[in-house]
């Protein structure tokens, strides 16, 4: 039976924890609290990040071809793929025994999700994206001969860089739409998406990662939304992030939220593509919202006691 609200929940790595072991314990807490979102009458379509999730993978799979080059390298679209599969195996679980002690059966599944990228997309020419384990010049030098980019880390040594290029299309959204449209609550576009090129009618996996706030506000406009939860690491928006005079916003619409990014409020690689993320949707769902706060913070928020509200106008 379909639910009243669909809503997109965008997941920070601070409800996933960073091994195996902490994500397990992380996603039994996020999992109540998206129950608890659920059990006002929501259908949930979640997105999560994947930062640690895929670096560690990359880090394994180097370090085993490294070991025995029987084992081939693992290219960062099937990491991707390997880092969706996981953590929507360890969300779907949590979440259907949250909603299972609530009495609630609705089915959960995990839609591993390709999202198509432009091969000419400026990205690809300044990657800025680091992956993987720290190199010696020698491995460095191996990555440059075999068309990867690198960076210096001063006194450290060298890290793997990747693009980070827009993204166009959700391939699998067709598929999520159907599953959402029967209420069933769905775990995609994990960790931004699998990034691939359309060459001839085939998909191709691109050496690359995906905004996953990007790709969050993109979800919610592909299943017309009407309500948009970025969780992140602090309980609201702030003005003045980090000074004497930071004070959180309750509330703003899309001018006003424009207006602070030019008065550059907003870190670059934090808050930033989150609010680009709900200024995106809002302008093509101009009657949903955006709330953005903390997992830990999020059933406050729901009351109106903290989180920041974003609407059209």
């Amino acid at each position: 039976m379909a639910k009243e609200k669909k809503t997109v929940v965008a997941l920070g790595h601070e409800a996933l924890g960073v091994n195996t072991l902490k994500q397990w314990e992380a996603v039994r807490a996020t999992a109540g609290a998206l129950a608890d979102l659920a059990a006002d009458e929501r259908q949930l379509t979640i997105t999560h990040s994947n930062g640690p999730q895929v670096s560690m993978i990359h880090k394994a799979m180097t370090e085993l071809h490294r070991l025995n080059n029987v084992y081939t390298l693992a290219p960062m679209s099937v990491c991707s793929a390997m880092s969706q599969g996981y953590v929507g195996y360890d969300l779907q679980n949590a979440l259907k025994s949250a909603l299972l002690s609530r009495g609630d059966a609705t089915p959960v599944g995990t839609v591993l999700t390709q999202v198509t990228v432009d091969p000419y997309d400026d990205a690809f020419y300044t990657p800025t994206k680091a992956i993987g384990r720290l190199m010696s010049r020698e491995e460095a030098d191996g990555e440059i001969k075999k068309g990867n980019f690198v960076k210096e880390v001063p006194g450290k040594g060298f890290l793997r860089v990747v693009a980070a290029p827009r993204p166009i299309r959700i391939v699998e959204s067709e598929i999520i739409r159907m599953l959402a449209d029967n209420g069933a609550h769905v775990i995609a576009c994990g960790g931004g998406g699998i990034p691939v090129i359309e060459q001839n009618h085939q998909l191709k996996g691109a050496s690359a990662v995906i905004e996953k706030d990007e790709i969050a506000g993109a979800l919610a406009i592909d299943l017309n939304a009407a309500e948009l939860i970025i969780l992140t690491s602090v309980p609201c928006v702030y003005s003045g992030f980090k000074t004497d005079e930071q004070t959180p916003i309750e509330e703003m619409n899309i001018a006003q939220a424009l207006d602070c990014i030019r008065a550059g409020e907003f870190g670059e690689t934090d808050m930033l593509p989150k609010i680009r993320a709900a200024i995106t949707y809002l302008e093509k769902c101009p009657s949903g919202q955006v709330l953005i706060t903390s997992i830990e913070a999020v059933s406050d928020a729901m009351k109106g006691k903290t989180g920041t509200l974003i609407r059209h106008g």
